[in-house]
C-alpha cells in the first residue's frame, strides 16, 4: 500500500508521541498534560489522513490547518512539559524538531495549494442565501 510522505512522516511521529505518553505515565506519574500532548500529537495524522479524503479544495486546506494547530499545541505541550522537568531539554529538542518539520510541511502545502487553485477555496456565501430564502 502506498502512503503519502507526509502522512507516513505524520504517523512516525504519532508512535513516538505514543511512546512518550507511555513513558509519561509509567515513568514520571504525569497524567494530564501527557494526556493532551497525546491528543493533539496523534491528531496530526488524522487530519492529515482526512485531508487526503478532502471533499473540494477548500476542504483539503481546511484539514491540513487544523493539523497544523494540532502541531502548534503539540509543542506548547512539549515546552510547558520540558519547563516542568517532566522531559529533558533532549527529549524536547528531538520531539520539537520532528513536528517543527512537520509544521513547516503543512504550511508550504497550504500555501502551493492556495496558489495554484485560489478561485477554489472561496466557500459560497450561504448567510445571504438564507437570508434571502422565504418559507
Amino acid at each position: 500500500m502506498l502512503q503519502n510522505p507526509t502522512l507516513s512522516k505524520a504517523i512516525a511521529y504519532a508512535v513516538r508521541i505514543v511512546n512518550l505518553y507511555k513513558f509519561l505515565a509509567e515513568q514520571k506519574s504525569e497524567f494530564v498534560m501527557s494526556k493532551q500532548l497525546l491528543r493533539c500529537g496523534t491528531s496530526i495524522g488524522a487530519n492529515i489522513s482526512e485531508a487526503l479524503g478532502a471533499e473540494s479544495t477548500a476542504d483539503f486546506i481546511h484539514k491540513l490547518a487544523i493539523a497544523q494547530k494540532e502541531a502548534n499545541e503539540t509543542i506548547y505541550w512539549l515546552i510547558l512539559l520540558n519547563q516542568t522537568q517532566y522531559i529533558s531539554d533532549i527529549q524536547y529538542e528531538s520531539m520539537h524538531n520532528d513536528c517543527n518539520e512537520l509544521r513547516k510541511i503543512l504550511t508550504s502545502i497550504i500555501l502551493t495549494t492556495k496558489q495554484k487553485h485560489p478561485q477554489k477555496i472561496t466557500a459560497p456565501n450561504h448567510k445571504s442565501e438564507i437570508k434571502n430564502h422565504k418559507s
